[in-house]
Protein backbone atom coordinates (compact mmCIF):
# COMPACT_ATOMS: atom_id res chain seq x y z
CA UNK A 1 0.00 0.00 0.00
CA UNK A 2 1.46 3.42 -0.96
CA UNK A 3 2.67 5.60 1.94
CA UNK A 4 0.27 8.39 0.91
CA UNK A 5 -2.74 6.09 1.35
CA UNK A 6 -1.44 4.93 4.74
CA UNK A 7 -1.07 8.56 5.82
CA UNK A 8 -4.58 9.41 4.62
CA UNK A 9 -6.02 6.47 6.57
CA UNK A 10 -4.10 7.52 9.69
CA UNK A 11 -5.26 11.11 9.33
CA UNK A 12 -8.86 9.99 8.90
CA UNK A 13 -8.61 7.88 12.06
CA UNK A 14 -7.10 10.81 13.97
CA UNK A 15 -9.86 13.12 12.73
CA UNK A 16 -12.51 10.62 13.87
CA UNK A 17 -10.86 10.53 17.29
CA UNK A 18 -10.82 14.32 17.52
CA UNK A 19 -14.48 14.53 16.54
CA UNK A 20 -15.38 11.94 19.19
CA UNK A 21 -13.43 13.89 21.81
CA UNK A 22 -15.17 17.12 20.84
CA UNK A 23 -18.58 15.45 21.03
CA UNK A 24 -18.00 14.77 24.75
CA UNK A 25 -17.80 18.52 25.46
CA UNK A 26 -14.09 18.20 26.24
CA UNK A 27 -12.26 21.40 27.22
CA UNK A 28 -8.65 21.88 28.31
CA UNK A 29 -6.36 24.92 28.55
CA UNK A 30 -2.70 23.91 28.32
CA UNK A 31 -0.47 25.53 30.97
CA UNK A 32 3.30 26.03 30.98
CA UNK A 33 5.46 22.90 31.27
CA UNK A 34 6.47 24.01 34.78
CA UNK A 35 2.83 24.25 35.89
CA UNK A 36 2.02 20.95 34.19
CA UNK A 37 4.85 19.23 36.08
CA UNK A 38 3.61 20.60 39.41
CA UNK A 39 0.01 19.50 38.83
CA UNK A 40 0.78 15.94 37.75
CA UNK A 41 3.23 15.51 40.65
CA UNK A 42 0.44 15.89 43.21
CA UNK A 43 -0.57 12.84 45.27
CA UNK A 44 -3.05 10.56 43.56
CA UNK A 45 -2.26 11.82 40.08
CA UNK A 46 -0.28 8.87 38.71
CA UNK A 47 -3.20 7.21 36.91
CA UNK A 48 -5.85 9.05 34.89
CA UNK A 49 -9.44 9.12 36.06
CA UNK A 50 -11.00 11.27 33.33
CA UNK A 51 -10.65 12.09 29.65
CA UNK A 52 -9.02 15.41 30.58
CA UNK A 53 -6.43 13.47 32.60
CA UNK A 54 -5.60 11.37 29.53
CA UNK A 55 -5.73 13.93 26.73
CA UNK A 56 -4.93 17.10 28.68
CA UNK A 57 -2.64 16.15 31.55
CA UNK A 58 -1.04 13.25 29.60
CA UNK A 59 -1.50 10.77 32.45
CA UNK A 60 -1.48 7.02 31.73
CA UNK A 61 -4.78 5.17 32.00
CA UNK A 62 -5.87 1.64 32.68
CA UNK A 63 -8.18 -0.16 30.23
CA UNK A 64 -11.80 0.57 31.04
CA UNK A 65 -11.15 4.04 32.44
CA UNK A 66 -12.51 5.82 29.36
CA UNK A 67 -15.76 5.30 27.48
CA UNK A 68 -15.42 2.31 25.15
CA UNK A 69 -15.79 4.25 21.85
CA UNK A 70 -13.14 6.80 22.91
CA UNK A 71 -10.67 4.10 23.93
CA UNK A 72 -11.31 2.26 20.66
CA UNK A 73 -10.78 5.48 18.69
CA UNK A 74 -7.47 6.09 20.49
CA UNK A 75 -6.27 2.61 19.48
CA UNK A 76 -7.51 3.03 15.90
CA UNK A 77 -5.72 6.38 15.56
CA UNK A 78 -2.45 4.78 16.69
CA UNK A 79 -1.79 7.37 19.40
CA UNK A 80 -1.30 5.05 22.37
CA UNK A 81 1.89 3.55 23.77
CA UNK A 82 2.02 0.89 26.50
CA UNK A 83 2.82 2.00 30.04
CA UNK A 84 2.81 -0.51 32.86
CA UNK A 85 -0.63 -2.10 33.07
CA UNK A 86 -2.16 0.54 30.80
CA UNK A 87 -1.48 3.06 28.06
CA UNK A 88 -0.41 6.65 27.60
CA UNK A 89 -1.60 8.90 24.74
CA UNK A 90 1.10 10.43 22.54
CA UNK A 91 -1.14 13.40 21.72
CA UNK A 92 -2.91 16.06 23.74
CA UNK A 93 -6.00 18.08 22.85
CA UNK A 94 -6.40 21.73 23.82
CA UNK A 95 -9.23 24.20 23.31
CA UNK A 96 -8.97 27.82 22.18
CA UNK A 97 -11.97 30.05 21.44
CA UNK A 98 -14.26 27.07 20.97
CA UNK A 99 -11.80 25.35 18.61
CA UNK A 100 -10.08 22.03 19.33
CA UNK A 101 -6.41 21.35 18.53
CA UNK A 102 -4.38 18.14 18.60
CA UNK A 103 -0.71 18.55 19.54
CA UNK A 104 2.12 16.64 21.22
CA UNK A 105 1.69 15.06 24.64
CA UNK A 106 3.59 16.21 27.71
CA UNK A 107 6.55 16.20 28.06
CA UNK A 108 7.50 17.59 24.66
CA UNK A 109 10.97 16.07 24.52
CA UNK A 110 11.00 14.65 20.97
CA UNK A 111 12.91 16.60 18.29
CA UNK A 112 9.71 16.87 16.19
CA UNK A 113 7.36 17.67 19.07
CA UNK A 114 4.50 20.05 18.23
CA UNK A 115 4.06 22.55 21.05
CA UNK A 116 0.88 24.28 22.21
CA UNK A 117 0.72 26.35 25.39
CA UNK A 118 0.36 29.81 26.94
CA UNK A 119 2.33 31.42 24.10
CA UNK A 120 -0.26 30.00 21.70
CA UNK A 121 -3.08 31.77 23.55
CA UNK A 122 -1.19 35.08 23.60
CA UNK A 123 -0.37 34.68 19.89
CA UNK A 124 -4.04 34.09 19.14
CA UNK A 125 -5.01 37.24 21.05
CA UNK A 126 -2.45 39.24 19.07
CA UNK A 127 -3.90 38.03 15.76
CA UNK A 128 -7.45 38.79 16.85
CA UNK A 129 -6.46 42.27 18.08
CA UNK A 130 -5.11 43.23 14.64
CA UNK A 131 -7.89 42.39 12.16
CA UNK A 132 -7.18 42.83 8.43
CA UNK A 133 -10.36 42.92 6.32
CA UNK A 134 -8.55 43.10 2.96
CA UNK A 135 -6.32 40.01 3.04
CA UNK A 136 -6.02 38.09 -0.22
CA UNK A 137 -2.97 36.01 0.69
CA UNK A 138 -1.56 35.19 4.12
CA UNK A 139 0.82 32.73 5.77
CA UNK A 140 1.60 31.43 9.24
CA UNK A 141 5.40 30.93 9.38
CA UNK A 142 6.27 27.98 11.61
CA UNK A 143 2.64 26.95 12.02
CA UNK A 144 3.08 24.16 14.58
CA UNK A 145 -0.36 22.69 15.29
CA UNK A 146 -1.90 25.37 13.07
CA UNK A 147 -3.71 27.76 15.45
CA UNK A 148 -2.47 30.93 13.73
CA UNK A 149 -3.32 29.74 10.23
CA UNK A 150 -6.68 28.36 11.35
CA UNK A 151 -7.65 31.64 13.02
CA UNK A 152 -6.68 33.49 9.82
CA UNK A 153 -8.70 31.07 7.68
CA UNK A 154 -11.72 31.42 9.95
CA UNK A 155 -11.53 35.24 9.76
CA UNK A 156 -10.71 35.31 6.01
CA UNK A 157 -12.54 32.35 4.41
CA UNK A 158 -11.98 33.65 0.86
CA UNK A 159 -8.24 34.29 1.28
CA UNK A 160 -5.40 31.97 0.31
CA UNK A 161 -3.94 30.81 3.64
CA UNK A 162 -0.63 28.93 3.84
CA UNK A 163 0.48 27.07 6.96
CA UNK A 164 4.26 26.67 6.73
CA UNK A 165 6.65 24.53 8.77
CA UNK A 166 9.75 22.35 8.37
CA UNK A 167 8.25 19.73 10.71
CA UNK A 168 6.20 17.09 8.87
CA UNK A 169 4.49 16.10 12.09
CA UNK A 170 3.35 19.70 12.59
CA UNK A 171 2.02 19.86 9.04
CA UNK A 172 0.08 16.64 9.54
CA UNK A 173 -1.54 17.93 12.74
CA UNK A 174 -2.30 21.27 11.07
CA UNK A 175 -4.17 19.49 8.27
CA UNK A 176 -6.16 17.41 10.75
CA UNK A 177 -6.88 20.44 12.95
CA UNK A 178 -8.00 22.48 9.95
CA UNK A 179 -10.42 19.75 8.87
CA UNK A 180 -11.64 19.35 12.45
CA UNK A 181 -12.36 23.08 12.76
CA UNK A 182 -13.93 23.43 9.31
CA UNK A 183 -11.50 25.81 7.60
CA UNK A 184 -9.69 25.76 4.28
CA UNK A 185 -5.92 26.22 4.09
CA UNK A 186 -2.81 24.70 2.55
CA UNK A 187 -0.20 23.14 4.85
CA UNK A 188 3.14 23.19 3.07
CA UNK A 189 6.71 22.27 4.01
CA UNK A 190 8.81 25.43 3.91
CA UNK A 191 11.85 26.86 5.69
CA UNK A 192 10.36 30.27 6.53
CA UNK A 193 9.10 31.47 3.12
CA UNK A 194 11.62 29.58 0.95
CA UNK A 195 9.02 27.08 -0.24
CA UNK A 196 6.61 29.78 -1.45
CA UNK A 197 6.41 32.30 -4.25
CA UNK A 198 5.05 35.82 -4.57
CA UNK A 199 3.98 38.47 -2.07
CA UNK A 200 1.81 38.34 1.04
CA UNK A 201 -0.76 40.72 2.48
CA UNK A 202 -0.37 39.28 5.98
CA UNK A 203 2.27 37.18 7.69
CA UNK A 204 2.02 35.89 11.25
CA UNK A 205 4.61 33.98 13.24
CA UNK A 206 5.07 32.57 16.73
CA UNK A 207 8.59 31.12 16.48
CA UNK A 208 10.63 29.38 19.16
CA UNK A 209 12.71 31.96 21.02
CA UNK A 210 14.65 30.11 23.73
CA UNK A 211 18.14 28.65 23.62
CA UNK A 212 17.67 24.88 23.77
CA UNK A 213 20.82 22.76 24.32
CA UNK A 214 19.15 19.92 22.39
CA UNK A 215 18.28 22.27 19.48
CA UNK A 216 14.70 20.95 19.31
CA UNK A 217 12.94 22.69 16.44
CA UNK A 218 9.85 23.70 18.42
CA UNK A 219 11.93 25.36 21.17
CA UNK A 220 15.32 26.53 19.84
CA UNK A 221 15.41 30.08 18.51
CA UNK A 222 19.13 30.19 17.74
CA UNK A 223 21.66 32.92 18.37
CA UNK A 224 23.18 33.76 21.76
CA UNK A 225 19.81 34.65 23.36
CA UNK A 226 17.32 32.77 21.19
CA UNK A 227 16.42 35.63 18.83
CA UNK A 228 18.10 34.27 15.69
CA UNK A 229 15.01 32.74 14.10
CA UNK A 230 12.83 35.75 14.91
CA UNK A 231 15.29 38.04 13.13
CA UNK A 232 15.34 35.70 10.12
CA UNK A 233 11.53 35.86 9.98
CA UNK A 234 11.64 39.65 10.15
CA UNK A 235 14.04 39.80 7.21
CA UNK A 236 12.02 37.30 5.18
CA UNK A 237 8.86 39.35 5.76
CA UNK A 238 10.58 42.59 4.77
CA UNK A 239 11.53 40.93 1.47
CA UNK A 240 8.13 39.39 0.71
CA UNK A 241 5.36 41.64 2.04
CA UNK A 242 3.14 43.28 -0.58
CA UNK A 243 2.65 47.06 -0.40
CA UNK A 244 0.40 47.65 2.59
CA UNK A 245 1.21 44.16 3.89
CA UNK A 246 1.71 43.43 7.58
CA UNK A 247 3.81 41.09 9.71
CA UNK A 248 2.67 40.13 13.22
CA UNK A 249 5.69 38.57 14.94
CA UNK A 250 4.97 37.24 18.42
CA UNK A 251 8.21 36.17 20.09
CA UNK A 252 10.30 36.40 23.23
CA UNK A 253 13.06 38.84 24.15
CA UNK A 254 15.68 38.45 26.85
CA UNK A 255 16.09 41.72 28.75
CA UNK A 256 19.70 42.34 29.85
CA UNK A 257 20.42 45.14 32.36
CA UNK A 258 17.19 46.83 31.32
CA UNK A 259 18.01 46.70 27.59
CA UNK A 260 16.28 44.66 24.88
CA UNK A 261 18.87 43.32 22.37
CA UNK A 262 16.16 41.84 20.11
CA UNK A 263 14.38 45.17 19.78
CA UNK A 264 17.68 46.90 19.04
CA UNK A 265 18.53 44.37 16.32
CA UNK A 266 15.06 44.64 14.76
CA UNK A 267 15.19 48.42 14.81
CA UNK A 268 18.58 48.36 13.07
CA UNK A 269 17.14 46.26 10.24
CA UNK A 270 14.07 48.49 9.87
CA UNK A 271 15.93 51.80 10.01
CA UNK A 272 15.57 53.58 6.69
CA UNK A 273 13.39 50.81 5.20
CA UNK A 274 9.86 51.59 3.91
CA UNK A 275 8.04 50.16 6.92
CA UNK A 276 5.94 51.50 9.76
CA UNK A 277 6.45 49.46 12.90
CA UNK A 278 5.48 49.11 16.55
CA UNK A 279 6.79 47.02 19.43
CA UNK A 280 4.81 45.93 22.46
CA UNK A 281 5.50 43.83 25.54
CA UNK A 282 2.60 41.39 25.74
CA UNK A 283 3.83 39.83 28.98
CA UNK A 284 6.88 41.20 30.85
CA UNK A 285 7.95 37.92 32.46
CA UNK A 286 7.68 34.43 30.92
CA UNK A 287 9.74 31.23 31.34
CA UNK A 288 11.34 32.56 34.53
CA UNK A 289 12.83 29.13 35.21
CA UNK A 290 15.23 29.69 32.29
CA UNK A 291 17.04 32.39 34.28
CA UNK A 292 18.62 29.78 36.56
CA UNK A 293 21.15 28.46 34.05
CA UNK A 294 22.64 28.69 30.58
CA UNK A 295 22.70 31.90 28.54
CA UNK A 296 20.10 33.68 30.70
CA UNK A 297 22.01 33.87 34.01
CA UNK A 298 22.68 37.58 33.37
CA UNK A 299 19.15 38.34 32.12
CA UNK A 300 16.67 40.38 34.13
CA UNK A 301 13.72 38.56 32.59
CA UNK A 302 12.34 37.13 29.34
CA UNK A 303 9.44 39.13 27.90
CA UNK A 304 6.80 38.04 25.41
CA UNK A 305 6.70 40.74 22.73
CA UNK A 306 4.81 41.62 19.57
CA UNK A 307 6.63 43.27 16.67
CA UNK A 308 4.27 44.64 14.01
CA UNK A 309 5.54 45.99 10.71
CA UNK A 310 3.59 47.32 7.73
CA UNK A 311 5.08 47.96 4.31
CA UNK A 312 4.41 51.40 2.91
CA UNK A 313 3.43 51.58 -0.71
Amino acid sequence: MPDSICREDADTALLRLAEAVRATGYSFTTPTPATHARVVARPGRHWARTLRDVLGWSLPFRPGTLPGPIEAALHEAGVLEPEGEGFRATLRFSTLDGLLFAHSAYPTTAPDAVFFGPDTYRFARAIQAHPRPDVGRAADIGCGAGPGAILLARAQPEAEILALDINERALRLTRVNAALNGVRLEARRSDLLDGTEGRFDLLVANPPYLVDPASRAYRHGGGPLGAGLSLRILQAAMDRLAPGGTLLLYTGAAIIDGADPFRAAAEARLRGAPFLWSYEEIDPDVFGEELDAGPYTEADRIAAVLLTISKQG
